[in-house]
């Protein structure tokens, strides 16, 4: 994590006015654009081909998942850009359907309150002033990224992969604004909540929950910066929560209000929804299993992916042919990327490109001969921690966590 001088705090407050122009702009659909052209996106339950779309502010060509509330899906190709998702590629989930169409940086404030000496009141503005910058780059990644690969189907937003990206988030420790309010002995969580409302006046807030631990580790964030551009709107505009290593629940958009609580948290957001089998990092069950224990989604696990090979891609068989994608740890560093061409028998360890930190995407790349015809290749990542991807996928009723080894089919001719 970088630390920035308070020399800089004027110079990002006049980069944020100027790049946040999408954040106070009014989120509006066209039905011409969202009419636009599509893409084929086989998944196991279909459909086959999705929507493509450009009509939502702050963001260009993406695969529309849903319109109300926006879910937005990054098409692959992005992926073989670089490590870090551009921000106008960078996917988008809401869970309820009344979000804010425009956002005044000037006005809007997180409150911290609940089991605490004092209770502050921050603006984005605020924030810049009176604490230190920090940078840190991390992978934002839904719980239920993939989840259109689930075999039997569970109902949810039926992803392909593109439901992550990573970037440099820049923001302020959110241990240093809760030491600012003052928190009291007996803090067991800390709870957070956005602006998204839900349209039925009885459906519950969406609120989540660190232990309180966690939330004052130093990693934790409150950002208002991702590679270095304002959020867009529908990336949390003004400032959000940043959770590294975890999944993108608790990373709470358009933030809104911080509670310290000396009790157990128990809202519907905790539980049930978004809960795992109790036995991470497998987060696996057989359907109709009965009388499984659950407990909430926490700690990403690792993941690799080919970027620069299509599958069904045409290859040179005989030569040297590149290779190359992306991996991450989960909740800590990449230490390995291995691909097999047999089926997993014997793997053959690739070149690792630059670390951006532990929670950053990883580039990996490397050559392979193949022989003529039809090929499998596998590609496989060990975090630091020692944690391999499993060669068979993980089923939940949620459709969560899915890491398996990743397979591409090439043909060489």
């Amino acid at each position: 994590m970088t630390l920035y001088p308070t020399d800089d705090d004027r110079r990002t407050r006049r980069q944020f006015l100027q790049t946040a122009a999408t954040g106070l702009g009014l989120l509006a659909l066209s039905r011409q654009a969202l009419a636009a052209q599509t893409i084929e996106l086989p998944l196991p339950g279909g459909p086959d081909t999705r929507r493509l779309t450009t009509a939502f502010p702050g963001k260009g060509q993406m695969i529309l998942q849903r319109t109300r509330p926006p879910l937005l899906e990054t098409p692959w190709s992005v992926y073989d850009k670089g490590v870090f998702t551009p921000v106008d590629e960078f996917y988008v989930r809401w869970h309820w359907a009344d979000i804010p169409t425009t956002m005044d940086p000037h006005t809007h404030k997180v409150r911290i309150s609940g089991h605490v000496d004092k209770t502050l009141e921050f603006t984005v503005f605020d924030l810049m002033k009176n604490f230190k910058h920090v940078e840190l780059a991390a992978v934002n990644q839904c719980s239920g990224n993939s989840r259109g690969y689930f075999q039997p189907r569970v109902p949810g937003g039926e992803w392909s992969n593109g439901a992550m990206g990573n970037a440099r988030w820049v923001g302020v420790r959110l241990k240093d604004v809760l030491d600012a309010a003052g928190v009291k002995p007996g803090a067991v969580q800390v709870q957070f909540e956005g602006s998204e409302r839900p349209v039925v006046p009885t459906a519950p807030n969406l609120k989540k929950s660190l232990s309180v631990d966690h939330a004052r580790d130093g990693e934790v964030m409150i950002a208002w910066e991702m590679n270095g551009q304002a959020l867009p709107l529908l990336n949390g505009f003004p400032f959000r929560l940043v959770v590294p290593g975890w999944y993108a629940t608790y990373w709470t958009k358009m933030l809104q209000h911080i509670r310290v609580l000396d009790h157990e948290d128990t809202n519907f957001w905790m539980h049930p929804a978004y809960t795992i089998p109790d036995n991470w990092p497998q987060a696996n069950m057989t359907p109709g299993e009965k009388d499984v224990k659950f407990v909430p989604i926490n700690r990403m696990v690792p993941r690799s992916f080919v970027t620069n090979l299509a599958n069904g891609a045409k290859v040179g068989a005989g030569r040297p042919e590149l290779v190359r994608g992306i991996a991450f740890g989960g909740d800590t560093g990449v230490k390995s990327v291995d691909i097999s061409l047999d089926g997993g028998k014997t793997w053959t360890p690739t070149q690792l490109g630059r670390d951006y930190g532990k929670y950053s995407f990883r580039q990996w790349s490397t050559h392979v001969k193949l022989p003529k015809g039809e090929q499998t290749l596998l590609v496989r990542c060990t975090n630091s921690d020692g944690l391999q991807q499993p060669m068979t996928p993980n089923w939940n009723p949620g459709g969560f966590m899915r890491n398996v080894v990743e397979s591409t089919q090439l043909i060489a001719v």
